[in-house]
């Protein structure tokens, strides 16, 4: 097979992958996964090391670099100490578990030396969001156990990723060296890594900050640096760049001032064009006998990594905390590894065997055994096991709302006050800070963003209101949400006659969610009775007032947007409604001033 044919199979692969991960809300990394291995030593179809030859191992150096460098963007030291002595002990106290209890068990079950044992222990500390989040929204635990969850996966992914770097570093640094040679090695390596990430960081985002480069150089000029620092310290060197560009992601993430919200973003595209293509690529080159010759060792050390190393990480960092008996069995059995693991094993293993280190080809089809493991199984069985120690949050009865412009926020407060959960997302700062002065929960950003499912709270939210005038990104939004909640529960805003054309050419079923609160209400409609000083106001309807004399009263001066049952349920108004409003029930509209100067 040729470079070219290679690569354009690599692509479709990994985009058909992301797809289809999409699609049965599954973690990427395991079609990308499995598919690399059918396409490897299963069918043979694919032998990277015949197909890229020398330039294989820069391919994944660098790619694990990029790797590295975004997800240290994500570690903020605030945010560490912003989520509870849980999360704090689990990413500190419980990761040296974990990782000092994997590296014995590994060394006395698989014959590692002590070096490999370490690196291996160190490497499957990483737990990570890309895993962690679609687990999360299939099994929906309560809300506190779902954020010590949610926030572990997110900074122990850059601090786990950092200790393995330090650990490899040490252990090239004492490769045929005495112990004064060695830690003068390593030393030197942590102090060029240091310094220079630190250096390139603060300059990096200096010039940022500062528009030294034009908006549309913003990314490519952020990877060109990150590239050339990376290449510059294994010059000075040997082996430190992975350490250098670590650091330099973690110094700009905690720079005040830094808007880092684009080049987030633009980590999404990588982990489709390049990342996802890495993956295939490195299943691919597992042989069968790979995992054949791990043999029953294997077995008891990822039984011992699941059922014992866990939960014995989730006990000792539960000490001093409110943890309950059930949440620390909860929290124990979900810990699924991903992408870090995966890439930076491969890298290592590669690396060592160039230098000699026999053992070495063990560490990536070891590595792969427990990402497969962990996800498949946990996948499988965490929701059930949530179910039966009735740790499950409630069925979702809150809203997401798109939008957090004047009448948006008059809804969302109406819903509040009905105790329902709100959050309100919107690109548009000045809508969102006074939102926050309302007392609002908001998302400042995209909310179909990675940035957003990783750090968008979403526990109790079940249905989504497009309320915004973004006619290019509501459908985006509504199409994005349809897969995380069901079509049902997506409802926006009709279209205006001008905008017919393009309401056209969306997909027919979003076209079917353009009915929230009846036929013809636009968000210029909307708009302009808040405008007008319309409020959100609340009957009840009685066995002498009912919904027919509600309207005779209000005729079109009055907006019915929901109605309340008996049992507190929620009924949207729309186009196609098939409730009927009756006594007991609440009628709550955006009713106009002078309807209410009248009443009164």
């Amino acid at each position: 097979m040729s470079n070219m044919s290679a690569l354009a199979l690599i692509g479709v692969l990994s985009i058909l992958c992301q797809w289809g991960a999409w699609r049965m809300k599954v973690p990427a990394i395991l079609p990308l996964l499995i598919v690399g291995i059918v396409i490897g030593p299963v069918f043979g179809v694919l032998d990277p090391d015949a197909v890229f030859g020398d330039i294989l191992f820069p391919l994944v150096s660098l790619s694990v670099a990029i790797i590295l460098f975004e997800g240290s963007l994500t570690l903020k030291f605030d945010e560490i100490r912003g989520h509870g002595r849980m999360v704090t002990n689990l990413v500190s106290i419980g990761m040296l578990v974990t990782w000092v209890s994997i590296a014995i068990a590994s060394y006395y079950l698989i014959g590692f030396g002590w070096e490999l044992a370490a690196l291996f222990g160190a490497l499957v500390v990483v737990t990570g969001p890309t895993v962690i989040m679609p687990m999360l929204r299939s099994v929906r635990p309560l809300a506190r156990l779902g954020n010590i969850l949610r926030w572990e996966g997110i900074i122990i992914d850059p601090i786990g990723a950092l200790l393995a770097v330090l650990v490899y570093e040490f252990i090239i640094a004492s490769q045929g060296a005495g112990w004064t040679q060695a830690l003068q090695a390593f030393a030197t390596t942590i102090g060029v890594g240091f310094a220079l990430g630190f250096a390139g960081g603060k300059l990096l985002g200096w010039a940022l900050t500062r528009n030294i480069f034009p908006h549309y150089l913003r990314n490519v000029a952020t990877l060109a640096v990150v590239l050339g620092v990376f290449a510059v310290s294994n010059a000075m060197q040997h082996e430190s760049g992975l350490l250098t560009v670590t650091v330099m992601g973690m110094v700009m993430a905690n720079m005040r001032g830094l808007d880092l919200d684009e080049i987030l973003e633009f980590k999404e595209t990588l982990s489709v064009l390049l990342i996802s293509g890495l993956f295939i690529i490195l299943a691919a080159r597992l042989q069968p006998d790979a995992f054949n010759s791990l043999g029953l060792p294997a077995v008891i050390l990822l039984a011992i990594i699941i059922f014992a190393v866990r939960p014995l990480s989730v006990w000792l960092s539960s000490i001093g905390t409110q943890t309950e008996f059930k949440e620390k069995v909860l929290l124990s059995w979900i810990a699924p590894r991903g992408i870090v693991a995966a890439a930076v094993s491969a890298l290592f293993a590669l690396k060592m065997q160039q230098a000699g280190w026999e053992q070495a080809e063990m560490l990536v089809p070891l590595v792969f055994l427990v990402i497969l493991s962990t996800v498949i199984l946990q996948s499988l069985t965490a929701k059930p096991l949530a179910h039966a120690l009735k740790l499950r949050e409630p069925p979702a009865r809150g809203f997401l709302i798109f939008g957090a412009n004047p009448t948006a926020r008059l809804i969302a407060k109406s819903l509040k006050e009905n105790k329902f959960p709100v959050m309100l997302a919107d690109t548009n700062w000045e809508h969102i800070k006074q939102a926050r002065m309302e007392n609002l929960p908001v998302y400042f950003g995209n909310p179909t963003s990675e940035h957003a499912e990783n750090n968008m709270d979403l526990t109790g939210i079940g249905n989504v209101l497009i309320l915004s005038p973004y006619r290019q990104l509501n459908p985006v939004v509504a199409m994005h949400f349809m897969d995380w909640f069901d079509a049902e529960k997506i409802f926006a805003l009709h279209s205006t006659e001008h905008d017919a054309p393009a309401r056209n050419q969306l997909p027919e079923v979003y076209r079917k969610r353009l009915k929230l609160f009846g036929k013809g209400v636009t968000f210029s409609k909307l708009a302009s009775l808040t405008f007008q000083g319309a409020q959100v106001k609340t009957t009840a309807l009685t066995e002498s007032f009912h919904y027919d004399d509600y309207q005779d009263r209000y005729g079109n001066r009055a907006l019915p947007l929901y109605a309340l049952d008996e049992r507190g349920h929620c009924h949207l108004f729309s186009s196609d409604q098939t409730f009927e409003p009756k006594a007991g029930w609440q009628i709550v509209a955006l009713v106009s001033p002078e309807q209410e100067s009248e009443e009164n």
